[in-house]
């Protein structure tokens, strides 16, 4: 069984912040997959289904940001979920808009969402980084994350949105590196070839 978590904020005040990249992911992989409906459970909402044979839940913590690990140890505690079977997408500030990595393990650089993971699991899960840029500024960073994304970025966004959850299978595969290619490749040329 995989447990698929996308971080962000409940609430529809919050819901098109770039903190909510996650969620976003979140509810896209769920309507393309046709999973079950969202119920209340884990401290957040979570859905479930099947992607080529395998049994996969999503959740979306409703704990806020911080609180985030309590909802993801509930899951994993629950269903007995492995570790390395867990993989969580958010939003990264230092990767440029619309950029994807995937890692395992290593630090929360600074993410509340995923220090509060760590804090209750440790840091032994995959991670989708999301690249949201960063403000320039670390005194701006607070305003920029919680802030919404600008129309114009809905260029790169709603591309990358609709790629994460269309070449999910590659992800769940372990194919890493055809799963980020796959979305480069969706995303408009128009845009910093630096991040192609």
């Amino acid at each position: 069984m995989r447990l698929l978590v996308g971080l962000g904020n409940p609430g529809t005040a919050y819901s098109r912040n770039r903190h909510n990249i996650g969620f976003m992911a979140a509810d896209e992989i769920v309507r393309r997959h046709s999973f079950s409906g969202w119920k209340s459970k884990f401290q957040g909402d979570l859905a479930e289904g099947t992607i080529d044979g395998d049994k996969v839940l999503v959740l979306k913590p409703g704990t806020f940001m911080n609180l985030s690990g309590q909802s993801v140890a509930a899951a994993v505690r629950f269903h007995k979920i492995e570790l390395q079977n867990v993989i969580v997408f958010h939003d990264e500030l230092d990767l440029p808009s619309g950029k994807i990595r995937i890692k395992k393990g290593g630090g929360a650089g600074g993410h509340n969402g995923l220090k509060s993971i760590d804090a209750h699991l440790g840091p032994d899960y995959w991670r989708v980084r999301l690249g949201i840029d960063h403000p320039g500024d670390k005194n701006l960073v607070s305003p920029y994350v919680l802030g919404d994304f600008f129309k114009a970025d809905q260029a790169w966004l709603d591309p990358l949105i609709d790629g994460l959850a269309r070449h999910l299978s590659l992800l769940l595969a372990g194919e890493h590196n055809d799963y980020m290619s796959k979305i480069a490749q969706s995303l408009p040329k128009l845009l910093d070839p630096k991040i192609q």
